[in-house]
């Protein structure tokens, strides 16, 4: 099954840019998805080819029209997860990615403007999803992350299978520091431990730096991580242990 992204966007000219080249680009060429980005203007009925109109009740910028996007939405519609990119969605996590990469893809509505007429939402239960806490001009570059998230997960696109299994998101933690060749670098020193080559050493110092900087750098994270190891019956006895 080959993983198929249709985009909805009033750019289809800012596809596939980076998801062409790299990993993505070279899985794209060997057939391990395929893209296909839709220029939504080619649902509208007028002369002048509108697809928004000023907010109901006043207000600044203009509203992506739900009737023009519902034609769009439905040319597409093929049982894949159907996602509108826009700030007022869930956050996108590393297991939503999982989830999609593990599928047959997505059809994908970027928004533009002030965003989508609420009722398009509703009418045709759009998932929505943000990327973060800020603001784009459109959802072409969420888009292209979310994208890139899950393309990289597919088979055979990576170089090895456990390449993304001890990534950041990926345990809850964070990923612990790397360090490479030259052993000493402007007087910094690659820690001892891992030049040690006793494995069992180094992945305990990699799972606690992978904690330590989960802690400092992201509490929101550590504590979602600590309340699932105390919740769950091996983390009962890690406690006790502790």
């Amino acid at each position: 099954m080959t993983f198929r992204a249709t985009i909805l966007t009033l750019y289809p000219e800012m596809f596939p840019g980076p998801l062409g080249t790299s990993l993505a680009g070279r899985a794209l060429g060997e057939g391990k998805w395929s893209l296909d980005a839709v220029n939504i203007r080619d649902f509208t009925t007028d002369r002048h080819r509108t697809v928004d109109d000023t907010p109901a009740g006043g207000g600044a910028g203009m509203v992506l029209r739900a009737d023009i996007l519902a034609r769009a939405v439905d040319a597409h519609a093929d049982g894949r997860p159907l996602i509108a990119m826009t700030p007022r969605g869930a956050p996108l996590t590393q297991g939503r990615v999982r989830e999609l990469a593990a599928g047959p893809g997505a059809v994908i509505l970027c928004g533009r403007f002030e965003g989508f007429d609420e009722r398009l939402l509703e009418a045709r239960g759009v998932e929505q999803v943000s990327i973060g806490d800020y603001i784009l001009s459109g959802g072409e570059m969420a888009t292209l992350v979310l994208l890139d998230a899950c393309v990289r997960l597919l088979p055979g696109v990576m170089g090895a299978a456990s390449s993304g299994v001890e990534e950041s998101f990926e345990s809850g933690l964070l990923e612990y520091p790397h360090y490479t060749r030259p052993v000493e670098w402007e007087g910094r020193t690659i820690p001892e431990v891992l030049r040690s080559g006793d494995h069992a050493k180094i992945a305990a110092w990699r799972q606690r730096q992978a904690e330590i900087d989960t802690r400092l750098r992201r509490p929101d994270l550590w504590e979602r991580h600590e309340g699932a190891r105390v919740g769950s019956p091996s983390g009962a006895r890690q406690r006790t242990e502790d």
